[in-house]
């Protein structure tokens, strides 16, 4: 493994750590002190990615999200070969976080895990839409030419905030795989799991189809979900 890669790998872990650690640690914060309340909580999750995505976009594209990462892949934005790698430390760092949440917070809110508050079917749908979100902003911020690079931050992480804000209540609005695998691992409950596991991909992937098709532009390498600028380093 070369020392690009190891360095990408580190930041994703990093990064992914940061999310749940942060996101999560919210909601378990709230429901011990009533502090922060849902809406504190949205912004928690806006607040960690936005930050995160300045402090590593640069150096691992700062995806922190498996369904972002295969996204990327297929729409041929990223190398399919470093998919495993990317989920191995994204899966990794959510988890760690949760085991750290878990043992100094006890198993509060279930370490953050996302639960549907309908059926699953409802939180299929949900967990599919607010992906689609996601990943249509980040396709527009991180591979067209024409957007602000330089706020491309901003937009995601608002826009994570605000599918929290509005979807939180029916799904917990994970739209990311480690964000839940994590928590489900640490607290010990995998209460319809494979709904997070599988409808972010499916979001993801209409997504980064749709805006392919939207954009009218030969499509241009982006290593990133934060990137606003070609930043690939030899990657495609």
């Amino acid at each position: 493994m070369d020392r690009r890669l190891a360095r990408s790998l580190v930041a994703e872990t990093v990064g992914t750590f940061a999310l749940v650690f942060a996101g999560c640690g919210a909601i378990m914060v709230d429901s011990r002190t009533r502090a922060l309340g849902h809406v504190g909580v949205a912004i928690s999750f806006g607040l960690v990615i936005m930050v995160m995505i300045y402090a590593v976009g640069h150096i691992s594209g700062a995806h922190f999200n498996p369904a972002v990462t295969l996204a990327f892949a297929v729409s041929r934005h990223f190398p399919p070969a470093r998919v495993p790698l990317y989920w191995s430390a994204q899966l990794g760092g959510a988890t760690i976080a949760a085991l750290v949440l878990r043992g100094s917070l006890d198993n509060v809110a279930h370490v953050g895990a996302t639960q549907p508050s309908g059926s699953d079917a409802q939180a299929f749908l949900w967990e599919g839409v607010l992906t689609f979100f996601l990943m249509f902003v980040i396709m527009a911020v991180a591979t067209d030419t024409r957007a602000v690079g330089e706020a491309a931050a901003i937009a995601i992480g608002a826009t994570v905030g605000l599918d929290a804000m509005f979807g939180g209540p029916i799904t917990g609005a994970s739209m990311n795989p480690a964000r839940s695998f994590g928590p489900a691992i640490a607290a010990g409950d995998f209460t319809s799991i494979w709904v997070y596991l599988t409808a972010p991909f499916v979001g993801a992937m209409i997504a980064a189809g749709t805006y392919r098709i939207l954009r009218d532009e030969p499509v241009r390498p982006a290593a990133s979900a934060a990137a606003g600028r070609e930043r690939t380093e030899g990657l495609v």
